[in-house]
């Protein structure tokens, strides 16, 4: 499948109305969930036990949406299948108060995979371009020098694209993903959470209350991703109102990255060889 149309490029002015929230796949959902996207998990599967084998590289997924979109579905059907030792998941919520008294970008550090891992984050460093502006919560000390409430974005976007550069110069490698989702696919999805007994516990009464900020968030995320999408930590924008369509894209487009960096197991020295058939036939004639 051809997954450059959902790429933001860099340094190209875009309009994420221009993203579409549907491409009309939901009635092939039963399809894409039983016949698509289990193979493409155990490709991914597969190409993830080599990169966690050869620990020469990592990757850095990011997952960022409103709330209902899907992120926390694309791990349990996903990522939740591949080696649980190369997987880590991280999710950046309301900064601690400890947090606050460090740089904004000293919270990632634990969450930045080894080599040879897959770090998800689910909500991420993207979340300080966005819930601080949107509801003014930035304090003096938050300000550098210099800077005032309505400079600081751009200077936090270059930040962020600095540091993103740097670990992929480090070979960890950022993978991004915006589901992008309609208000009234939203309004579907929380409904069915709060009438349904079952789905409750999912629900939380800020999902509601930060949708009355749909307008502002959209054009918060707009401004994110024109200014944060790279050659090399792009932006993928996923129609997230066709759920297994969007699970599809995810595996697709890791896949895609990880044939990229071509993992490869590693390969046994002669010496090593000598000795693991040494150790072989002793095990067979113990």
């Amino acid at each position: 499948m051809n997954i450059k149309p959902y790429r933001v490029p860099q340094d190209e002015k875009v309009n994420l109305s221009d993203y579409p929230t549907t491409e009309g796949k939901k009635k092939e959902n039963e399809t894409i969930r039983d016949e698509v996207v289990p193979p493409l998990v155990e490709k991914l599967k597969t190409l993830h036990e080599k990169l966690n084998a050869e620990e020469k590289h990592g990757i850095l997924v990011v997952l960022q949406a409103l709330d209902g979109a899907g992120k926390d579905e694309s791990i349990s059907y996903i990522f939740s299948n591949l080696h649980a030792q190369g997987v880590k998941t991280t999710n950046l919520s309301k900064p601690s108060e400890e947090e606050q008294k460090h740089d904004f970008l000293w919270r990632l550090q634990p969450a930045i995979p080894k080599r040879g891992e897959i770090g998800i984050l689910n909500r991420s460093h993207y979340e300080d371009v966005i819930a601080p502006r949107i509801h003014d919560q930035l304090d003096d000390e938050d300000i550098p020098e210099g800077h005032d409430k309505d400079s600081i974005w751009d200077l936090r976007y270059r930040q962020i694209n600095e540091f993103e550069k740097y670990l992929r110069e480090n070979n960890i490698h950022v993978a991004k993903f915006f589901f992008n989702m309609s208000k009234d696919e939203q309004k579907e999805r929380l409904l069915d959470r709060m009438k349904n007994p079952d789905r409750q516990h999912e629900f939380s009464f800020s999902d509601y209350e930060e949708r009355q900020y749909w307008d502002d968030y959209q054009k918060v995320f707009q401004d994110m991703l024109d200014n944060t999408s790279t050659d090399y930590a792009p932006w993928h924008v996923l129609p997230a109102d066709d759920e297994w369509h969007t699970r599809r894209l995810v595996n697709e487009i890791m896949i895609d990255l990880l044939e990229e960096i071509d993992p490869k197991f590693p390969e046994m020295t002669g010496e090593e060889k000598e000795k693991l058939e040494e150790y072989i036939d002793k095990l067979e004639n113990e």
